[in-house]
């Protein structure tokens, strides 16, 4: 498209040459018919070098680049640009006759079902879903407009997801969730009799496995995102506009408030309540409750601050001990030097 073509898209201000583009890709190795972004100041003396046709950037930065699109939020503006030059995966319409669609399924006319999927009997799959090849949809499921199961998704049965759902490559939702009763014979299994119910504009990466509950419903909320390798125990509820990044584990029945931030193999305990707007920090474990608006980390999960100075002390803590021991024996000695009598009124 043109430039001016794009800039109209997104609703961004052209400076320079109008020319056609066909493509997106970073300052360093865009190319004269590509589109670049500036959002990070530290590359900004690649704007001299770079060989894009345009730059979307900030007004700041607009006159030094070659052409440019100017935006308050030039990486939101990037993204957007991709999404009018991404290519969907897939190359199939229609059903494959080698998918199994039970007779009781009721699935979309328009929907894609690929090879090797398989559709149990009673699941429902709505309007523009996409079911590529190795996907599972047990009894009951629900798919709401505009799914996508990408290869290997699994959908154990009375798995309810909204519309406009991604699950990624390996993800399964509605896996039984971990849990045993005790006795001195062992372990028994409690069955997990309870569903998966995932709201609408929800991603999750590949992967992933969020369990069933053992009754009622282990929930996602709206537009949460979530990483690849993250783990969602049984009748953990997490509200909406959630972010769980790579490894987070979050152990079962906690109560996830809504816009939650957990970093990368964040742990948290089974059995709590973290509040709206939480930020949780990398590695972190969280054994207790964490009030609203919280920023935290550490282990055990502590306030930002605290766990900040804790990091900056711990190189410390080496010499730290020496000094210490140092101390200790220097006091020993003066004791020594002290007259019993004196040492013991003291």
């Amino acid at each position: 498209m043109l430039l001016s073509e794009l800039a109209a898209a997104l609703g961004l201000a052209l400076r320079g040459e109008d020319r056609e583009v066909a493509g997106v890709n970073t300052l360093e190795a865009a190319g004269p018919d590509q589109v670049s972004f500036l959002a990070n100041p530290k590359y900004t003396g690649m704007l001299a070098t770079t060989r894009a046709a345009a730059v979307i950037v900030d007004a700041a930065h607009a006159d030094a680049a070659p052409a440019a699109l100017v935006s308050a939020n030039p990486y939101l503006d990037f993204a957007r640009a991709l999404t009018l030059f991404a290519r969907p995966q897939g190359c199939l319409t229609g059903r494959s006759e080698l998918a199994f669609i039970h007779p009781d399924a009721k699935v979309a006319d328009d929907a894609a079902v690929y090879p090797f999927a398989f559709v149990a009997a009673r699941a429902e799959i709505g309007p523009g879903c996409v079911l590529f090849p190795h996907t599972y949809v047990g009894e009951d499921c629900v798919l709401g407009e505009g799914g996508i199961l990408h290869p290997g998704a699994t959908l154990m049965a009375g798995t309810r997801l909204g519309a406009r759902v991604l699950v990624g490559p390996g993800t399964v939702l509605g896996s039984e969730g971990f849990g045993f009763a005790s006795d001195a014979a062992g372990r028994m299994k409690i069955p997990q009799v309870g569903v998966v119910e995932v709201g609408d504009d929800v991603e999750i990466g590949a992967n992933a496995a969020v369990d069933r509950a053992a009754l009622d419903k282990t929930r996602i909320g709206h537009r949460c995102k979530i990483d690849n390798l993250v783990q969602v125990g049984h009748n953990v509820v997490v509200g909406d506009d959630c972010v769980l990044v790579s490894q987070v584990g979050i152990s079962g029945s906690t109560k996830v408030g809504s816009r939650v931030v957990m970093a990368g193999q964040v742990g948290v305990a089974g059995h709590l309540n973290i509040g709206d707007g939480v930020v949780i920090g990398p590695k972190a474990g969280v054994p207790h409750d964490i009030p609203a608006g919280k920023v935290v980390g550490g282990i055990p999960a502590m306030d930002r601050g605290l766990y900040l100075r804790n990091l900056a002390l711990a190189p410390k803590l080496p010499e730290l001990a020496r000094r210490v021991a140092s101390l200790e024996r220097e006091l020993a000695a003066l004791k020594e030097l002290l007259p019993k009598g004196d040492e013991h009124e003291s």
